[in-house]
């Protein structure tokens, strides 16, 4: 039914955006989620983005205090999944957003940092969900020879015909009681350089091989204490943005791990890695439409503040319309990353590409918002006295990290041509 309104007023908005209404409880976690991000999160990166890599994870650095403070939120995936699933998936994007619109490095490393633990509770062990407890985590699936390939799930479609998958860097041998890995991860494992706990996605050979028939190497999974004997680490990464996020590979020299700390073996490796890529990709969705937001926020802020031309850059019109395509731009990302993290979270059957299709479209709008308010911004954005400067160089990471952003949609258009073979989609 119609809604008649008696005048004109302005519309209704939130935090973010042009929100239905929140519930009490949706409100008040956004609103203490808002808070750590405002208090504790901008100033500690800020800071951690002037030091030195190898600074941050000193013992010294505010990085371990944001995992402290976020502690003390008390969000609990368990508690999150007490709401009815609906309400579960917007509360989950009410906090990826503030933690993006905080800062992108750290809102990843916390997302990284439960990736082992929410594996644990989905396989339901309790000795790996007492593993993970309290610790930072991390996810290998990358190595130096094996990047976005790392997802090649259908190598008659995506491979050269005769030559097999890249098997990658990372090799378990696997028995009946025991996993033994050698090798290592690639330099951009989130975390890779903090974290107590991996999980981690490895080529396997179980005593008959490293290739099935079909030229896709047999795999395993496991939860990795990072303490092992023969377990060590690189450098921190030196990276032009998300600075904040400390990133660097794992050496693994004849580390024996028990063999029910596996997660996922030989015969559903797959299902497993392309279940654990549909879960963690919501979260860029999520954390670079708070990336966008700070950006349009900051932007639409300077615009009533700087005068050129013998006014406010605001009441120019031009400008004005460049405010509006990036509100309108933020809108887009938000809506697309809520549709695609309900779709991972509620469907009976996801697919990680479509997970992928989110992520790209909202990384490339988050780097569009940003690059336009740089530019509102003008000379003084060029200068590291402001934000903004570090809000594009953490948006334009994001085109590459978790799958590169033409690869990624290449997939997506394979996934259509196969729905549309073989199971007649759009057809009707």
């Amino acid at each position: 039914m119609m809604k008649l309104n008696d005048r004109i007023r302005l519309p209704a908005v939130g935090l973010t955006g042009f929100e239905t209404p929140l519930t009490e409880e949706e409100r008040a976690i956004q609103e203490s989620v808002h808070r750590f991000a405002r208090d504790v999160l901008r100033p500690a990166a800020q800071e951690l983005d002037r030091m030195q890599p190898d600074q941050v994870i000193a013992s010294t650095s505010p990085y371990w205090t944001v995992f402290a403070e976020f502690a003390r939120l008390g969000l609990d995936p368990a508690l999150i999944a007490q709401f009815p699933p609906e309400t579960a998936v917007r509360i989950e994007a009410l906090i990826g957003e503030e933690l993006g619109w905080g800062d992108a490095g750290l809102g990843v490393s916390l997302g990284a940092a439960g990736m082992p633990m929410h594996m644990a509770q989905a396989v339901g062990s309790q000795e790996l969900i007492d593993l993970c407890a309290g610790k930072i985590g991390c996810w290998i699936a990358t190595q130096p020879d094996k990047g976005t390939d790392f997802g090649a799930f259908y190598p008659k479609q995506e491979w050269p015909q005769g030559v097999p998958v890249n098997r990658g860097n990372l090799i378990a041998k696997v028995d009946a009681d025991e996993i033994v890995i050698n090798g290592q991860s690639s330099a951009w494992v989130s975390n890779g350089v903090s974290a107590q706990v991996a999980l981690a996605y490895m080529n396997a050979d179980y005593g008959d091989g490293l290739y099935d028939a079909e030229g896709l190497p047999y795999g395993v999974a496991a939860i990795i204490p990072l303490d092992l004997p023969g377990v060590s680490r690189g450098k921190p990464l030196d990276k032009i943005g998300q600075r904040s996020l400390p990133q660097g590979e794992i050496y693994f020299d004849n580390v024996r791990l028990p063999r029910r700390f596996a997660v996922t073996t030989t015969d559903t490796y797959y299902g497993n890695l392309s279940a654990a890529w549909s879960f963690a990709g919501t979260h860029m969705g999520q954390i670079f439409t708070g990336v966008a937001r700070a950006a349009f926020e900051m932007a639409l802020a300077y615009c009533h503040e700087r005068r050129q031309g013998g006014a406010r850059l605001i009441d120019h019109q031009l400008t004005r319309y460049r405010l509006g395509d990036m509100l309108r731009r933020v809108e887009l990302a938000r809506a697309t990353a809520r549709r695609i993290l309900a779709y991972a979270r509620m469907t009976p059957q996801g697919h990680p590409w479509a997970t992928a299709s989110a992520k790209v479209t909202v990384t490339e709008e988050a780097m569009h918002v940003t690059s336009e308010a740089f530019r509102l911004f003008g000379g003084c954005g060029t200068s590291r006295e402001y934000p903004i400067e570090k809000l594009l160089r953490d948006a334009r990471a994001a085109l590459i990290e978790d799958g590169e952003n033409y690869m990624l949609t290449t997939r997506l258009g394979l996934v259509a041509h196969r729905l549309f073979e073989e199971e007649g989609w759009t057809q009707n």
